[in-house]
């Protein structure tokens, strides 16, 4: 059975996933990249009641997947809000519906935070998306590649 839960009530899992995130996105999380990912983890752990929100997927009570919901992802669409992003399942994992949980976790716990929408970009989980029932929006270039926009209404 898997459970997710906001990831401020697990707070030290952040440097684990710290190696998570380095290992899962290198070009921007590892040594040369832009990206910080100790300072995204602890802003994502901060709080369950306003965003950024961070999520964790558990497997016979091991952190299986992180996930987390942010006021904003790409920036050229900062007047979308908020957005499912930061998804990663362990490889060993992958395949297993961990990545759709975490999706909807997303969607549900924006709900409860008021949002009506969330929106999310991606290169690589397209299919997970639409397979989950996310409405495709665009088709947009940043930073050299072909990110998919996605929405989903957090009503049935």
């Amino acid at each position: 059975m898997v459970v997710v839960a906001p990831l401020a009530r697990h707070a030290e899992l952040v440097p684990l996933l710290i190696s998570w995130f380095i290992d899962e996105w290198p070009e921007w999380y590892g040594p040369a990249g832009p990206g910080d990912a100790a300072a995204d983890l602890r802003t994502f752990a901060a709080s369950e009641s306003k965003l950024p929100v961070g999520l964790v997927a558990f497997h016979e009570n091991k952190p299986v997947g992180v996930a987390a919901v942010k006021a904003d992802s790409l920036p050229t669409h900062r007047h979308l809000s908020p957005w499912a992003a930061a998804g990663l399942v362990l490889p060993s994992h992958r395949g297993s519906g961990i990545g759709s949980l975490l999706l909807e976790a997303a969607v549900q716990h924006a709900r409860r935070l008021g949002y009506s929408r969330v929106y999310c970009g991606t290169s690589t989980a397209v299919s997970l998306l639409r397979r989950s029932g996310w409405t495709e929006l665009e088709t947009v270039s940043h930073e050299g590649h072909s990110i998919v926009i996605f929405a989903k209404e957090t009503e049935a």
